[in-house]
């Protein structure tokens, strides 16, 4: 289980970059993108973002863009928190949705 602090950085950190995303981030019309869930080490020195697609067709165009505009979101994200040391950044698509879909396609199939 994650710590206060952890908890609190973790929320941070999603709420700023998903402001710089939205606003500095130029996408293609119609895809869209959320930060689902952020997952940052104890030591504070790692997060992984955790990036839900629409639609689900575009994740390979937008990990790729995420990791093309890695260094300029973590330079504004910088500018944005104060904390040492800022975390290293990292992107994955989250696959909760499509596990769900799996899961309640089985559970028809069942009833």
């Amino acid at each position: 289980m994650a710590s206060f602090r952890v908890t609190k950085v973790n929320e941070l950190i999603r709420q700023q970059l998903s402001e710089i995303i939205n606003r500095e981030l130029s996408l293609k019309p119609g895809v869209f993108i959320t930060l689902s869930k952020v997952d940052t080490s104890k030591d504070l020195r790692y997060t992984r973002m955790f990036v839900s697609v629409f639609p689900e067709e575009e994740s390979h165009y937008i990990v790729e863009t995420l990791k093309k505009e890695l260094g300029g979101l973590q330079k504004k994200l910088h500018e944005k928190l104060y904390m040492k040391p800022l975390p290293k950044l990292s992107f994955e698509i989250d696959g909760t949705e499509k596990e769900a879909d799996k899961v309640e396609k089985i559970l028809k199939e069942l009833f």
